[in-house]
This record gives C-alpha cells, sequence and structure tokens, in this order.
C-alpha cells in the first residue's frame, strides 16, 4: 500500500470517528417565553446544565429565552408536532383544549403554595393522561407568585374596573375582563411593556415577577395583592424525543426534572416577598384590597369555579373533591 493510500484511508478513518461522535450527541431546543432573568427560565437554565453535566455531555438542551425561537401560543404545537422537543408553557392558556389545562386559573380555589401544590397533585393523573395523548409529557412544574391587579388608577371595588382596557393573556383573564365589564386585550408577556407604554392596557392581573420583569412599575403605579391564584408553567418534552434517548440518559433526565421541580417551587415562593419589595421600591404601591374589593373578586371567582365545574364534568368534579378532602 503507497503512503498516500495510507494517508487516504487515515483521513476516512478519522472522518468516520468524528461522525460516529457527532451522531451519539444529542441537541434538543426548548423554547420558552420568558426573559432570561426571570426565576422559571433561570431555572430552566439550571436544568440544561445539570442534565448536560449528567450525561457528559451527551444530550445539550439549548434553552431559547424571551419567546425568540416560538411565541407563547406556538409553544405547545411545537413540541407536539417534534418543532422542538421541549418548551415552557402556562399550563392555564390551553384551557380551551380542556378545562383540566385551566384548573390552576380558576381564581380562589388554591391562594396559598400549600394548596397549589396540593391541588398539582391530585390532579397530575388527569392532566398526564391528557398530554400523554397529545404525545407529550410534563418533565416538571413551577408556580408563579399569587396573582394580583396592576392598574393605573386606585380601586375601591370591581365598579372601577368597569370599561378599563385589560390585558387577557388565558382564557381565565378574558373571563374575569367579562364577569367585570372590562375591555379584554389579548397581550402576551413579551409585548407586555409595549403595550403599557403605549396605552394599549391599563390594567391586568398577574404576579409579582410578572410586574417586575416587564417594569410595570413605569407606566402603572397600583398593585392590588388578590392573591386570586397560583398558576404553573409546564416544561413539557415530546414522548418520541424522550423515548429515543439511551436508559442512562432518560434517567438523568428525570432526575434533573425532579430537583428542578423542588427548587423552582423553592424559588418562587422566596421571591414572592422579594418581587414586591422590588416593585415597591421602583415607586409601585402594593394595597391590601378593601373587603368590598376582595369580596367582588371572590364573586368572581364563585362564577368561575361554578363555570368550571360545569365544562370539566365528572372528570373535574373528581379533581375537586379530591382536592378539599381533608
Amino acid at each position: 500500500m503507497n503512503r498516500k493510500l495510507r494517508v487516504a484511508l487515515a483521513g476516512l478513518s478519522l472522518g468516520m470517528g468524528l461522525g460516529s461522535t457527532t451522531l451519539a450527541q444529542t441537541k434538543w431546543d426548548l423554547p420558552t417565553a420568558y426573559p432570561p432573568a426571570n426565576y422559571h427560565t433561570e431555572n430552566i437554565v439550571q436544568f440544561a446544565k445539570d442534565v448536560e453535566a449528567a450525561t457528559g455531555g451527551k444530550l445539550k438542551i439549548a434553552v431559547h429565552a424571551n419567546a425568540s425561537l416560538f411565541k407563547a401560543p406556538e409553544i405547545k404545537r411545537a413540541v407536539q408536532s417534534s418543532q422542538a422537543q421541549a418548551g415552557e408553557i402556562l399550563l392555564a392558556n390551553f384551557a380551551n383544549e380542556n378545562p383540566i389545562y385551566a384548573l390552576d386559573g380558576v381564581p380562589f380555589l388554591a391562594t396559598t403554595y400549600g394548596e397549589a401544590k396540593k391541588l398539582y397533585e391530585v390532579s397530575k393523573p388527569a392532566t398526564d393522561k391528557l398530554l400523554a395523548a397529545q404525545g407529550i409529557k410534563v418533565l416538571f412544574m413551577v408556580p408563579w407568585a399569587p396573582q394580583g391587579i396592576y392598574v393605573k388608577k386606585e380601586i375601591a371595588s370591581v365598579a372601577d374596573l368597569r370599561g378599563i382596557k385589560w390585558r387577557a393573556y388565558s382564557p381565565a383573564t378574558a373571563k374575569i375582563a367579562e364577569l367585570i365589564g372590562a375591555q379584554p386585550v389579548q397581550i402576551q408577556q413579551a409585548e407586555l411593556a409595549q403595550a403599557m407604554a403605549t396605552g394599549v392596557i391599563e390594567s391586568y392581573m398577574s404576579s409579582g415577577s410578572t410586574g417586575y420583569d416587564t417594569k410595570t412599575y413605569e407606566h402603572i403605579k397600583n398593585f392590588y395583592d388578590t392573591q386570586a391564584w397560583i398558576p404553573k408553567n409546564a416544561v413539557l418534552v415530546n414522548i418520541k424525543a424522550f423515548e429515543a434517548l439511551d436508559p442512562a440518559t432518560k434517567a438523568a433526565v428525570t432526575k434533573a426534572a425532579a430537583d428542578a421541580e423542588a427548587r423552582g417551587w423553592k424559588v418562587a415562593q422566596e421571591k414572592n416577598d422579594e418581587y414586591k419589595r422590588l416593585l415597591t421600591e421602583r415607586g409601585m404601591k402594593i394595597h391590601k384590597p378593601s373587603a368590598k374589593l376582595d369580596a367582588d373578586m371572590r364573586q368572581v371567582g364563585g362564577i368561575m369555579q361554578a363555570d368550571w365545574l360545569k365544562v370539566a364534568g365528572a372528570d373535574g368534579q373528581a379533581i375537586v373533591d379530591a382536592y378539599k378532602k381533608n
């Protein structure tokens, strides 16, 4: 064998070796609609780092923050259709697909972290079954802070919100707008700062973290801490993509997901008071709702709970019964 042929064959062998190394590495895309500094995003980035470390770089997860890869309403479909292997969604936003997804967005059903965790646990089997039928599964879920009302003017009752331009980002928040007589405007978080700056909205319900992340304090100066509900973000994975992993990599992903969920719940609770403090430092007035406003909002919640039970049927009733059981 002449020297040129030996060199050519050696090069071919090296190329094949590199190719097999490339094939052995798997890359996932994980889009989220929230900014890099949000604690949900930070938690997901840590999850991705934990997976890469545990698999020795065999599985790399690229996190795409701030709706840079897909907009919030597109992420679930992207995971279902394998356009992305994983993704983060606000589960309650998909209530139109099935009422079970809306459960943690029903006002005044679960208003503390302990209640929210219990509701999560009793509803998880039904949620998992629904998602599995769509080819996806939950890796982990992390809560937001209890939801309050951001509003330009000071309010004493629901009557003060009539006619106001209200951000609706989910079926639940759109329904609240209908019940209180506000004007719903569909705005996702990535568009929220501009919507406030241009006067497209004057009020919305969300958590302290959303108010801080979007610099709401530059445009709206009042936050009413109604603690109406505690929604959760779900990090989903395409089942086919997950099942394609080898057993050791699957175990690493599952372990990292469990760690991310535990860490996320802890951070969410710690951040709740921190965000309210940060908002106050930047000129936001944090109000305790008046007795009238609280009663009005709980009346809205009662209507929405009754409506939810009607559409959720026996499956929904069973979940609520299990949740309320001591």
